[in-house]
């Protein structure tokens, strides 16, 4: 008892958030709202001032509407209901059980005499939970998946790698129950849809071939082809030409054969650049080394008196270069000078 009253709060829990819309302007309308949800009813596309409008439920008035001016009668209802007179609007929240019921909408003149009714019939359902998927592989191979969940009126579908699910893979059920048997061979992506009139979700699996069947495809002895699943602790199949033992890819498999590939072309991209980069790097180096090479620094240069000359008018004047240093790419051209000179400590950087 007390799991069914848990399990009756969390699916009042879920469906608090759920908001749905009917628009009920034509006779018989159907709605639906969910338990503890809110529903939005248009009853009218627009109201004006001169007209009555009246809302009953089970021969009891919950709403009246004159001169533009909105009451809500019915206790029952008084703090979760409201109207919108602009756009004809009865907005109900907070949906209880005793809200499932048929509704009468009237228009009346001024003086009550009714212009206008219409009927139409509110159900309030549970909404969907999670639904929840269980597999079990069967004695020859096929595989038995149920879909679980809870709610009012469920409605199934199936899907295989984003396509429904056709009855031809199906050994028992339909695509619209919520317990299928798939045939032997069947893998990839497998997705259990549930809705109802006012929620939906869905789960998926990967499913996978059951253990111990290997596919067979070869050409036997006496001349057959054979191409078929069998169980590899019971196979008698004897091929003339090697036998072929596979399993149907999945998704996952596929996947993992793309990123390998992909992690490959970008490390092939990576060392192509590196050399590139290295040998670029080689080449500005050696040019740099070559420019080097012409720089000449000449230091401690001088020219100095020689000894026993004999003397002339104009004296000579000791002069003394320090660490000049010539830069470029080509040679400097350096005067001659009738003096003798001596050049010491002359170094090539």
């Amino acid at each position: 008892m007390e799991a069914v009253f848990g399990l009756l709060l969390v699916l009042i829990g879920v469906s608090c958030g759920v908001e749905t819309y009917c628009d009920a302007r034509m006779d018989k309308a159907q709605c639906y709202g969910a338990l503890g949800g809110a529903v939005n009813i248009q009853l009218i596309t627009q109201t004006t001032q001169d007209k009555i409008y009246r809302l009953v439920r089970n021969n009891k008035l919950i709403l009246d509407v004159r001169n533009n001016v909105v009451r809500i009668t019915d206790e029952s209802v008084q703090n979760r209901a409201s109207f919108t007179v602009s756009n004809g609007t009865f907005r109900m929240s907070n949906i209880k059980t005793t809200d499932d019921a048929e509704y009468l909408f009237s228009i009346l003149n001024g003086n009550g005499v009714e212009l206008k009714q219409h009927k139409l019939q509110m159900s309030v359902q549970v909404p969907v939970s999670s639904p929840k998927l269980s597999s079990k592989c069967l004695s020859h191979g096929e595989r038995r998946v149920s879909c679980t969940v809870e709610g009012d009126s469920p409605q199934y579908s199936w899907t295989l790698d984003g396509h429904t699910l056709m009855d031809t893979g199906l050994l028992s059920g339909n695509n619209e129950t919520n317990n299928i048997t798939l045939k032997l061979g069947l893998s990839g992506q497998l997705v259990c849809l549930v809705k109802n009139h006012v929620s939906h979700d869905s789960v998926n699996m990967n499913l996978s071939i059951c253990e111990g069947f290997i596919h067979i495809s070869c050409t036997l002895s006496n001349g057959t082809y054979v191409s078929e699943w069998v169980l590899e602790a019971n196979n008698t199949l004897v091929c003339v030409k090697p036998t072929t033992t596979t399993t149907a890819p999945t998704t996952t498999t596929t996947m993992v054969y793309i990123a390998g590939s992909l992690s490959a072309v970008v490390i092939l991209l990576v060392v192509v650049v590196g050399v590139y980069c290295a040998q670029m790097k080689k080449k500005t180096s050696k040019a740099q080394d070559i420019e080097d090479e012409q720089d000449i620094t000449y230091a401690d240069v001088r020219f100095l008196k020689r000894q026993g000359r004999p003397k002339e008018k104009r004296e000579e004047t000791e002069v003394e270069y320090g660490q000049v240093k010539v830069s470029g790419g080509g040679r400097q051209t350096v005067e001659t000078v009738d003096d003798d000179c001596v050049y010491a400590k002359v170094k090539r950087n």
